[in-house]
């Protein structure tokens, strides 16, 4: 099976979920990276998100310059907590007929450096409840873009530490590093993942 489609494609779009929590009190989280990401490709397809049933937000678009014909996808930011993005996240790859080799999940990873970027194909949850709940709904076959946010210092409980905004330091290189996520994102749904790590996995 190959890692990523083509423009002519004919399996359907891709699904690219960025995970957080809703409200503006935890837009600017290290939990919130993933809607970071996906707000930038979706500044990059030049439209705006629009509510779905799903219980997630959603724009439908495709990479690439206008008219170039790129590759469809289908952005969303599920609307529930973290907790149980599964569900949303679910009922979006059965709408627009989604198989997980498709679905591209971005989300923060305690275990590797802030901003530092590594993309893989299934694996285990690594105890973030984003994933787990993706998993138990949908399986563990789909791509992942993992976003760098450290481990908190000294005995600083994991969950304030993701509950927290980004640090005043951290915020300095912050868009640099969305930025690059949202190419690395890119690469992976119109090069295939093994370019796209070559490239990109730090």
């Amino acid at each position: 099976m190959n890692d990523a489609g083509n423009a002519t494609a004919p399996e359907g779009p891709w699904l690219i979920v960025g995970l957080g929590n809703p409200g503006p009190s935890y837009a600017a989280n290290r939990h919130n990276v993933g809607f970071m990401v996906v707000d930038l490709l979706a500044e990059r397809l030049g439209g705006s998100f629009r509510a779905h049933r799903s219980r997630a937000m959603v724009l439908e678009g495709r990479l690439g310059p206008p008219g170039s014909g790129g590759p469809r996808v289908v952005l969303a930011k599920p609307m529930s907590f973290m907790n149980v993005s599964g569900g949303p996240t679910g009922a979006l790859c059965s709408f627009y007929r989604v198989p997980p080799s498709r679905l591209v999940v971005i989300h923060d990873e305690l275990d590797i450096g802030y901003g530092v970027l590594r993309l893989k194909r299934g694996g285990g949850d690594n105890g973030h409840n984003g994933l787990k709940s993706i998993t138990s709904a949908l399986g563990k076959d789909y791509f992942r873009v993992r976003f760098g946010v450290g481990r908190p210092p000294g005995r600083m409980d994991v969950a304030a530490y993701v509950l927290r905004d980004f640090g005043t330091v951290e915020r300095k290189d912050l868009d640099y590093h969305v930025d690059r996520a949202a190419d690395a994102t890119e690469a992976l749904v119109t090069e295939g993942l093994e370019r796209a790590q070559s490239r990109y996995n730090g």
